[in-house]
């Protein structure tokens, strides 16, 4: 068995599906991932900010056009006198959703995880269904079935051995061998829907992969495989021909986009080498993560945007440290606030973190323990590792740096924009 996965960019048109058909056409026994087509969790985050306002015409508009994007891609595909009648259902259940739910602030990140969670399930019944009518046999799989998740939303983990038995259970005596379910999406031990964390279909895939024991994992995009730093940001962006778990690791934790964070560990697990391969030429050698290589030979440059530097300061002049980390931490923790960079003196501590609708209420809630917040949202963190010394004299002495750490493999800085 093995398992491919096809990001939204890879799926954002009928041409798109097509060439999808064109890689899987010829394999036997695989399972396919596939996230929102396009820009779909984008439009979907839309109609839920539109519900969280109350504002149910905005909402039902940007359905429509939605809609309008999916019967788009099915009408070039299939011809317009074709209908999905999943596709249909799926679209009246979001239209209910809206109209029919109470919008309570408390249950953001359920309600969040239940809209988006729909752009998965249309983009994998329109490839299911294109791939039968064109030969290749599939069996579509609810991943909220499949996939047990802790009772957590907008960045759930998986429940390793419980989804064996459930993902195992669902694809058993199936008489078709080619399996297509959603990326970034499972569920919950009570029943709703649960997402795995922006850009989650890396881990989907990989959980998948861990369950079947698969000889290999593919990712397909729109890259000719790993680079070692965003073109659009370092110009000297080079391939990176083969990497290892950890290095993948740093650098998905750090902000690079090519490989969600949580997708490396079951893969080491078992030792399943991940392929990151370009959509465009199903031929082409791309890159492969392995356990096999001992480093990367090429510095990796990553710049995370989207960061919040929180400053706290003791009021009392008491320590930060002790028993005040676990406090700050936890409360990050409870409003599912990713922490990116950590930097602190006797009484000052500085935190780079993701941004989040809750900012204000995490700084109230620090306030209340005794500090006083300053919050910029006007920064950006970089990463690089395995830097040269012309790399540390040509970034490190920049002079919006506010906080600088360097290790003898690291260097990593947050700075104004």
């Amino acid at each position: 068995m093995k398992v491919y996965k096809f990001g939204g960019a890879s799926v954002k048109d009928a041409a798109g599906v097509r060439n999808l058909l064109d890689i899987v056409k010829d394999e036997k026994e695989l399972f396919i991932i596939v996230s929102a087509m396009g820009k779909t969790t984008n439009a979907l985050e839309s109609v839920f900010e539109a519900m969280q306002h109350k504002d149910e015409a905005a909402a039902m508009e940007r359905i429509d056009a939605s809609y309008a994007y999916h019967r788009g891609i099915i009408d070039d595909l299939m011809g317009a006198d074709v209908t999905i009648e999943q596709v249909n259902t799926l679209f009246g259940q979001l239209r209910n959703i809206v109209r029919n739910t109470l919008y309570r602030p408390t249950e953001a990140e359920l309600w969040y995880d239940t809209i988006v969670a729909f752009g998965e399930l249309l983009s994998t019944t329109i490839v299911s269904n294109y791939l039968n009518g064109h030969g290749v046999k599939n069996r579509w799989v609810d991943m909220r079935r499949a996939f047990l998740t802790e009772q957590r939303h907008k960045d759930a983990n998986v429940n390793l051995d419980a989804t064996e038995v459930r993902l195992k259970r669902e694809i058993a005596d199936s008489e078709e061998r080619i399996f297509v379910g959603q990326g970034f999406i499972g569920g919950a031990p009570d029943g709703t829907t649960t997402t795995l964390g922006r850009e989650g279909s890396d881990y989907s895939a990989a959980v998948v992969a861990y369950v079947l024991d698969a000889e290999s994992m593919s990712v397909w995009k729109d890259v000719d495989g790993i680079l070692n730093a965003d073109p659009k940001i370092f110009p000297d962006a080079r391939k990176i021909e083969r990497l290892n778990y950890m290095d993948t690791i740093e650098m998905a934790y750090s902000g690079a986009q090519i490989i969600h964070p949580k997708t490396i560990k079951p893969l080491q697990q078992k030792n399943i080498p991940l392929y990151v391969r370009p959509f465009g030429n199903k031929h082409a050698q791309g890159s492969v993560i392995t356990g096999d290589v001992e480093r990367a030979y090429e510095p990796i440059m990553i710049q995370k945007s989207n960061q919040v530097l929180l400053t706290l300061h003791s009021r009392d002049l008491s320590f930060v440290l002790e028993e005040k980390f676990a406090a700050v931490f936890a409360t990050f923790e409870s409003y599912r606030i990713k922490c990116n960079l950590v930097h602190n003196s006797a009484v000052d501590l500085y935190m780079s973190i993701d941004s989040s609708w809750h900012i204000a209420a995490v700084v109230s809630e620090l306030e209340s323990m005794g500090f006083d917040v300053e919050c910029r949202d006007d920064v950006e963190m970089v990463t690089i590792r395995y830097y040269t010394e012309e790399l540390y004299h040509r970034y490190a002495f920049d002079e919006r740096i506010i906080i600088k750490q360097a290790t003898p493999h690291s260097l990593r800085f947050v700075r104004s924009k």
